[in-house]
């Protein structure tokens, strides 16, 4: 497979750059915080935890946890992972072979594309930045071919933040029904809309043929748990994709089960804390691009802790991030690194991340005056 551009950019910078203003997850916590959240019990439970190998599907009151942030779901129909991204991989080589065909959204987190190219022919759909992001559910339709076996989303989307509003799901779904198709729903950054009307139901309660993919990395912002999962009312699917997992990691941490627990007996609150991070700081750099004279533009996110901000300054967005981080030490995402094989995609644009706390307001103050400098 080919390199994970995004990944290998920040194994570079991510450690190195002094302003990390491009980070997809939200301000973390202390395992300390995270337990003073317990009950006495689960406290103990973590504690006295065995450390020896844990159950491939998940421990079975970890995925009753998961199971409660579902409307209709059990712990059947949750299957763990070593994170989100051993979700997909596992996923997608379950379900493709080499003569099916798939549809996935751009722009998108790079291995939602990479992994089924690896695996057969798939086509891409654009979303319209000209229209927010917005998803045409006709241009979907007419990507579909008698070979494809399923469309694969990601919303609140990871670079723009976009949600896909409820109605266009419903039609989705019905599209899906009609080819008998299975939809992969990436939805790690359900929890922190910034309108909780605009909150979109997980496709893994409304649809048979739904994948829901989620982790406590990002909504949650406790990515060092390693703990994701996939959610479905497809047990046998779920089944095949478990017996894949047997090659990859085989089972979860332990102790991470047990804070994982934790963590989702205390989401609302968790949520709470993030969701208000994000607003102050979103509000921050909606003031800084406000004051660039022009130079930044966006749609602003509706969901998530990242945005993806045009740059129309001199000079390339790839030059203008190079410059930014080696520089002044402050890391953003130039939009090369979301670039598609299937079609054009944005290239002026840059992925900002608003979810941390330290220095990150003072990196923005720097990336404000270096915009203000640049031109």
């Amino acid at each position: 497979m080919k390199n994970f551009a995004l990944e290998v950019y920040l194994a570079q910078w991510e450690f190195n750059a002094r302003y990390h203003m491009t980070a997809s997850d939200i301000e973390s916590m202390s395992t300390t915080e995270l337990l003073g959240m317990a009950a006495p019990e689960e406290r103990s439970a973590f504690e006295k935890g065995w450390l020896g190998y844990t159950e491939t599907w998940g421990a079975p009151d970890l995925r009753e946890a998961i199971a409660g942030t579902y409307g209709h779901l059990t712990a059947d129909n949750v299957l763990t992972f070593a994170g989100a991204g051993e979700g997909i991989f596992a996923a997608m080589n379950v379900m493709l072979a080499k003569s099916d065909h798939a549809i996935v959204i751009t722009p998108n987190y790079q291995s939602a594309e990479t992994v089924p190219l690896s695996l057969c022919q798939v086509s891409g759909v654009a979303l319209r930045e000209a229209e927010g992001w917005s998803l045409d559910i006709d241009e979907v339709a007419a990507a579909i071919r008698p070979t494809t076996k399923l469309i694969s989303i990601n919303f609140p989307n990871n670079p723009t933040g976009a949600i896909l509003p409820a109605d266009r799901l419903k039609a989705l779904i019905e599209l899906c029904r009609k080819h008998d198709l299975y939809l992969f729903s990436d939805e790690v950054y359900r929890g922190v809309e910034l309108d909780s009307a605009l909150q979109s139901p997980q496709v893994a309660d409304i649809y048979e043929k739904g994948l829901s993919l989620n982790v406590l990395s990002k909504s949650y912002g406790l990515p060092g748990l390693r703990i994701g999962w996939i959610a479905s009312q497809d047990h046998d699917l779920l089944t095949k994709i478990e017996r894949f997992k047997h090659y990859l990691s085989i089972c979860n941490s332990g102790p991470s089960e047990r804070l994982a627990i934790i963590a989702l007996q205390n989401r609302a609150e968790i949520f709470a804390k993030n969701r208000k991070l994000i607003a102050e700081n979103l509000a921050l750099t909606a003031s800084a691009i406000e004051r660039s004279a022009g130079v930044l533009s966006w749609h602003q996110p509706q969901g998530g802790c990242v945005g993806f901000i045009e740059y129309k300054g001199s000079g390339s967005v790839e030059d203008f991030c190079t410059r930014l981080v080696e520089d002044k030490g402050v890391l953003l995402l130039p939009s090369s690194l979301y670039r598609s094989e299937l079609q054009s995609t944005p290239d002026h644009h840059f992925r900002l991340g608003f979810g941390r706390r330290g220095k990150w307001r003072e990196g923005l103050h720097i990336l404000s005056e270096f915009v203000e400098q640049s031109q």
